[in-house]
């Protein structure tokens, strides 16, 4: 295929899936935004008054990109995890894969397309935390580049999870088990300067702690991991990540039979 038609192919992929969140908004765009509304009312307004600063800045100021960076993280997740295992469930993505698209414009395609919901998400977020919160911008390239990455990040995951998942149940097996915990667990809601030092270094492990950190400093300038490391370990994650996605698209996991 030469440039035009692999542009071609890559654009009706991201163009398919942006429709196809923004044609049920209401499943897709709106229980975010409420459940992180919630988030700021509770944790930010009625416990955060009691908490006081952390990080030399107020509590809803400390916890408003943490979640910011939780909402993209699901939805970016989740976008590509469902598209792609309904397009599995229904056959029709056999179509696509007896069609001369190669592995990575399908693999792009729809991290694209979740990368969309996410950030969307994320903007819609932010615009609700400025009634809670007035956000200041430290280092806006290191907002961009973090909310980015991080979107396509777990775009990916959620491609690999849909090629991995053989019924429904399986699809939200990860976002259940793996993701919500090591989401709370990633210091959205603390600064693991509070945790002993043992702890400190087990949550270390968490890749997330690196996202949400990084994040935070582009917006506050605070940070409990060099931004720099945080950068390189995102980086590190989508290439192993993508990686894998392409081999397992290359081997059919989950598709051929």
């Amino acid at each position: 295929m030469n440039a035009h038609a692999l542009f071609t192919a890559y654009i009706t992929i991201v163009l398919r899936e942006i429709r196809r969140f923004t044609r049920i908004w209401p499943q897709t765009l709106l229980p975010p935004a409420v459940t992180m509304t919630l988030y700021f009312i509770i944790f930010g307004n009625l416990i955060g008054s009691r908490i006081g600063e952390m990080g030399g800045f107020d509590y809803m100021s400390f916890i408003v990109p943490g979640l910011i960076m939780m909402a993209v993280i699901t939805s970016s997740y989740a976008n590509v995890v469902s598209s792609f295992f309904s397009m599995k469930f229904q056959r029709s993505v056999e179509e696509l894969l007896v069609s001369p698209v190669p592995n990575w414009i399908i693999l792009a395609g729809y991290v694209t397309g979740g990368m969309a919901r996410g950030l969307g998400i994320g903007f819609i977020v932010t615009l609700l935390s400025l009634a809670f919160t007035r956000l200041q911008i430290h280092n806006l390239p290191m907002v961009v580049v973090t909310v980015f990455l991080t979107s396509a990040l777990f775009a990916v995951g959620g491609f690999i999870n849909a090629l991995l998942a053989t019924k429904f149940d399986d699809v939200s097996i990860v976002p259940t088990f793996i993701l919500t915990p090591l989401t709370y667990l990633g210091g959205v809601f603390y600064s693991i300067d509070l945790l002993p030092e043992f702890w400190q270094g087990v949550s270390m492990i968490n890749p997330i702690l690196y996202m949400v950190n990084g994040f935070r400093f582009g917006i506050l300038g605070v940070s409990d991991v060099n931004p720099f490391v945080s950068l390189g370990m995102i980086l590190s994650f989508i290439a192993v990540l993508s990686f894998i996605a392409l081999r397992l698209l290359a081997r059919g996991k989950g598709i051929r039979h």
